[in-house]
């Protein structure tokens, strides 16, 4: 069979392919091999080791056992709309028709893809903060859009704002906010939230914003940029039950804008996965109406988390970023001797049995050397493990 070679090309700026055509690997599969061949704590992927509340599960048996099993309505059911209506205006103020401007997806990532293909022509500028979620890269390639970054400066990972304004044009069709951010667990201040809103009307641009870490936050609350002035009618706000629930594999996410977005974007949805989760949309419905302690309750665990890891890699010698959310904490293996953290990251099973993930494997490569030395570990994982972990790397 013959694969056309404008798929080839395409897949290749994707990151799909390798030079030799053959799918590329990479660095997630090949430490996660790692922790596995060797035994190895896996701090690498981003999931967790713990199940969800008991309501959203019990909920997902009873919808299975009640014969919610076939294709939902191609929105969302009904039920899991109106809960994600209900939490916009609980949590954020925001009044939003749950008929028209709710979308529900096949995760966050989803979202995502459908809003990129629907809104960005060959040519189109999109412009990610960078470090970047691996998928954002993909997506736009695949879009052939263009892929412009503004760069997040360490230790607080937050942007330049001058830089900002010579990154988006009036060439930008899309603003693309990770906030809380992945990899490196900084929240944008509000400053520079209000100037991205400021450049979206200047550049007449879309802003487009994955926030599946919103409830995820530790010194200072998560800012939805369309509670901003300005914002709301130009924004696409993406967020997923995974990461609040932990139910990462249920794949269940969503979209909330205009009515004129949401068709545009479901218009290119419905030919993705179509619908997907039956039964688990009413058990998040469910999820999205726990009361403000269970909200409460995980923010402050995983910050009890991020501090017990964080201080195993400072014992360690590392220089250790302090993440105001997600699942993540950044830190720098330079005063180890390592300025290659991949080199690290490879060596680390053997050293410590512990499994990280560099941070170049989030930027393009010819920024790479920005953050050669700085190693992501994930802190969403059983007390136990975490103290383990903390003690092995103590160790080095």
């Amino acid at each position: 069979m013959t694969i056309s070679g404008s798929w080839q090309r395409t897949a290749r700026g994707a990151g799909l392919l390798a030079p030799d055509g053959r799918i590329a690997s990479t660095i997630f599969a090949e430490m996660s091999g790692l922790a596995q061949s060797t035994g190895a704590i896996n701090l690498g992927q981003g999931f967790p080791d713990e199940d969800g509340p008991a309501e959203v599960l019990d909920a997902a048996r009873r919808a299975i056992a009640d014969g919610v099993n076939q294709y939902p309505p191609a929105t969302g059911i009904p039920a899991l709309r109106s809960a994600i209506a209900q939490h916009q205006k609980r949590f954020y103020g925001l009044s939003v028709d749950p008929d028209r401007e709710v979308l529900v997806t096949a995760g966050a990532t989803e979202a995502l893809a459908a809003t990129i293909l629907a809104l960005v022509d060959e040519g189109d500028e999109v412009v990610t903060l960078e470090p970047f979620y691996d998928a954002y890269g993909g997506l736009i390639a695949l879009a052939r859009g263009v892929h412009k970054t503004a760069a997040l400066h360490g230790p607080e990972f937050q942007p330049d704002h001058d830089e900002l304004r010579r990154v988006v044009t009036d060439r930008t069709r899309v603003i693309l906010l990770n906030n809380p951010h992945n990899p490196t667990g900084s929240v944008l201040a509000r400053e520079t939230l209000e100037l991205i809103v400021e450049l979206a009307h200047e550049h007449d641009a879309i802003i487009v914003t994955d926030e599946v870490y919103e409830h995820l936050t530790f010194e200072q609350p998560h800012i939805p940029v369309a509670t901003l002035p300005g914002a709301r009618e130009r924004t696409v706000t993406i967020s997923s039950a995974g990461k609040t629930f932990s139910t990462t594999g249920w794949k269940i996410g969503w979209l909330v804008s205009t009515p004129e977005l949401v068709t545009a974007i479901l218009a290119v949805k419905q030919f993705l996965t179509y619908v997907n989760g039956a039964p688990f949309q009413p058990a998040i419905a469910v999820g999205l109406a726990l009361p403000d302690s269970f909200f409460e309750g995980i923010a402050r665990t995983l910050q009890a988390k991020r501090d017990l890891l964080s201080q195993g890699l400072v014992k360690a010698g590392f220089q250790v970023s302090r993440p105001g959310g997600t699942y993540f904490v950044v830190a720098d293996a330079a005063p180890l001797g390592y300025a290659d953290a991949a080199t690290l990251c490879r060596e680390l099973p053997a050293l410590a049995g512990v499994v990280g993930v560099p941070i170049s494997a989030f930027v393009h490569e010819e920024h790479a050397h920005s953050y050669a030395s700085l190693v992501r570990f994930a802190f969403c994982k059983k007390t136990e493990v975490l103290e383990r972990a903390a003690a092995q790397l103590g160790g080095l």
